[in-house]
């Protein structure tokens, strides 16, 4: 198996300062011939790095959003727009959460997505809604939902909230989904935010699979871990052994440099434009 990572698109700008980034998330991720886009950022200017880099968005087979926040599915009107609906989507059951963020003393601001389920029906669209703990897209690509809490030191962040008529409770982040590539050397972890927490993501694909984590990318919060959580993460990777740390996004420039200076060469900074080849 050949495994290709591009990130379209990410908080922090590419070495040649050639490409659009921003606060979001996107990943083109190709499996031999399958192609996969992961997250479509929050403005669609993913659009402009892919023609930029040469990256074809016209043959995806299959669009996974890995949860429903402005900063992963904020481009997915303009994907549509450019590409059409040629490809199928992947999203958690309770995708279309109404989400907000507590910003201030009873302020909300909202945080979802751009469109709804008419928005889908609307343009013909064919959704996978995933309700399952383990859905295989094919024998070596998964989807893993319904994530295990295991640990007391990852803590659900309660700014995170879902309106539900005219009330406001925690987000439980029960659409949040994890893309799992099935590869010779490992399993190969693709997260969007991991606001359900890393260690927790990674401890329920052992758990459910039995086999080894090779690589983790992608976001994982540890921008709000204080330091013991930071540490008991670090501590967790160094156990799993763990070969391969391409993190961005929402982990955090202190989490980022500690992380880079606790594994060395198996950390890579997944900043927009980065390629990651794994054969």
């Amino acid at each position: 198996m050949n495994l290709k990572i591009t990130t379209l698109i990410e908080n922090n700008p590419d070495y040649d300062n050639c490409l659009f980034s921003e606060h979001g998330l996107s990943l083109f991720i190709e499996i031999d011939e399958l192609k996969i886009l992961f997250d479509t950022g929050k403005s669609g200017d993913f659009i402009k790095n892919a023609e930029k880099s040469n990256v074809d968005l016209s043959n995806l087979k299959y669009v996974v959003l890995s949860h429903g926040h402005y900063d992963h599915s904020g481009g997915f009107r303009n994907l549509v727009d450019k590409i059409g609906n040629s490809y199928k989507v992947i999203v958690g059951k309770d995708f279309f959460n109404n989400k907000y963020k507590l910003v201030d003393k009873d302020k909300y601001k909202f945080i979802g997505n751009s469109f709804d389920k008419k928005y889908i029906h609307q343009n013909n669209m064919v959704v996978t809604y995933i309700e399952e703990d383990i859905f295989y897209i094919t024998e070596n690509i998964i989807i893993f939902s319904n994530i295990k809490r295991s640990n007391d030191f990852e803590k659900i962040n309660k700014t995170f909230q879902i309106k539900q008529d005219e009330n406001y409770v925690v987000d439980d982040f029960s659409d949040e989904i994890v893309l799992v590539v099935k590869h010779e050397k490992g399993l190969i972890v693709i997260v969007g935010c991991s606001h359900v927490g890393i260690v927790n993501i990674i401890e329920t694909i052992i758990e459910r699979t039995g086999m080894k984590i090779y690589a983790i990318v992608g976001g994982t919060h540890l921008i709000e871990a204080d330091e013991q959580r930071l540490k008991n993460t670090i501590n967790y990777f160094k156990e799993k052994d763990i070969h391969i740390l391409a993190m961005s996004h929402c982990t955090g420039k202190d989490a980022i440099e500690k992380i880079k200076n606790e594994f060395k060469d198996k950390f890579i900074f997944n900043n927009t434009g980065n390629i990651i080849k794994i054969v």
